[in-house]
């Protein structure tokens, strides 16, 4: 099997000489050239599903100008993947299987020399809101703060690494913003898009990054990721064991919300433990919006870490969901998480829905493995 090996010093360098892997020291993440045949029921699974996913994608790629896709460490051509997003558009959905195979080559991921990695599950959440305050609609859903200011470091120094700092200026200094606790406690200058009657479903609602609200008019009105404080992301989970307030095991999304539903005193203290803090905005897609601003589709988007996935590409994912079953298919980077860090993880977005889809997406926590397909153009490249 060919291996492409990434010099992560030198990220636009890449090697698939023999010799070279042979003398070279191995570095952290790697990419082994494999076939179809070598992916877990690839001729079973019904790619037609992500096929509008994939084009949804393609209309953000193809307004991007730069030579790679943006910010991940696994470079891939812009315009390599313009031209098939071009030639995508004149299939149809029953072909793009045969699409994939004749214009993409598979290449397993791996980090340290290990193709697996841990693969939870997200979905969109529902809550209660109001465009009104009052005693039942009181705890305010966040717009993107007036004051929160967004700093990249190599705007001032390329030597910088590619990092997103967030915070707000305080007399002629720039400051990290306010914690979650001093949002909840002080607010936050932004506006309030709508009032919510729990904070728990609010702050559900940031960790899955959106939300339905059903509006107290009858009507539905779906919210959307605007932003983030800057700080740093500690699951709730995390916080309720550590307290020994949990058992191991009793930590899925829908025991925690069982847990701090009956403790209504105390979950606010432990929830504002997690010093992160979303900002909301109104969506009128067909589905959540991820961070590649298209709307997710249910069973076919993958959050991921886009400091090596680069957002739209295909990947195929070897896991096994909340049941133990197998989930092996063809999926699309198109969202980012808080928690989700390393060259090989993922978050699978399960859906929208009530509390049996939190409890399916909570309970997922598997090891796996995926595959980047490249475009085969890009192979001939190197």
């Amino acid at each position: 099997m060919k291996r492409l090996l990434f010099i992560l010093a030198l990220p636009f360098l890449f090697t698939s000489c023999k010799k070279k892997e042979e003398t070279a020291p191995a570095p952290d993440l790697s990419l082994t050239r494999s076939s179809y045949s070598d992916l877990k029921n690839w001729d079973n699974d019904y790619q037609e599903e992500a096929f509008q996913a994939f084009l949804a994608s393609c209309g953000k790629i193809e307004k991007e100008n730069k030579p790679f896709l943006p910010i991940a460490e696994i470079k891939v051509s812009t315009r390599d993947y313009q031209n098939l997003c071009q030639k995508a558009k004149k299939i149809k959905p029953q072909d793009f299987k045969k699409f994939i195979e004749q214009n993409f080559t598979p290449w397993l991921v791996s980090w340290k020399g290990s193709p697996e990695g841990k693969f939870t599950s997200y979905y969109e959440s529902e809550l209660h809101a109001s465009k009104t305050q009052s005693e039942k609609y009181k705890y305010p859903i966040y717009g993107r703060p007036d004051n929160l200011i967004e700093v990249n470091l190599q705007q001032f120094d390329k030597n910088l690494p590619a990092k997103r700092l967030v915070g707000k200026v305080e007399g002629n200094r720039l400051v990290p913003y306010d914690t979650r606790e001093e949002i909840y406690n002080k607010g936050a200058q932004a506006p309030v898009i709508l009032w919510g009657d729990d904070y728990i479903d609010i702050y559900i609602m940031q960790i899955q990054g959106s939300a339905v609200a059903k509006m107290d008019d009858g009507s539905r009105q779906r919210i959307a990721f605007a932003d983030t404080n800057g700080r740093e992301f500690k699951g709730i989970g995390s916080i309720l064991l550590e307290q020994k307030l949990l058992k191991p095991g009793e930590a899925s999304m829908l025991g925690i919300k069982k847990w701090l539903r009956k403790h209504p005193d105390a979950a606010a203290r432990h929830m504002n433990k997690n010093q992160r803090y979303v900002f909301h905005r109104f969506n009128d897609a067909t589905g959540p919006i991820g961070a590649q601003g298209v709307a997710l589709t249910a069973g076919r988007s993958l959050a991921v870490d886009r400091q090596f996935i680069p957002l739209g590409a295909l990947l195929w994912l070897e896991t096994s969901g909340p049941k133990k079953e197998n989930i092996h298919k063809l999926v699309i980077a198109q969202d980012i998480g808080g928690a989700i860090k390393g060259a090989v993880r993922g978050d699978y977005f399960w859906g929208s829905g009530d509390d049996e889809i939190l409890d399916l997406a909570g309970r997922m926590n598997s090891t796996g493995k995926y595959y980047i397909l490249l475009p085969n153009s890009q192979e001939a490249a190197q």
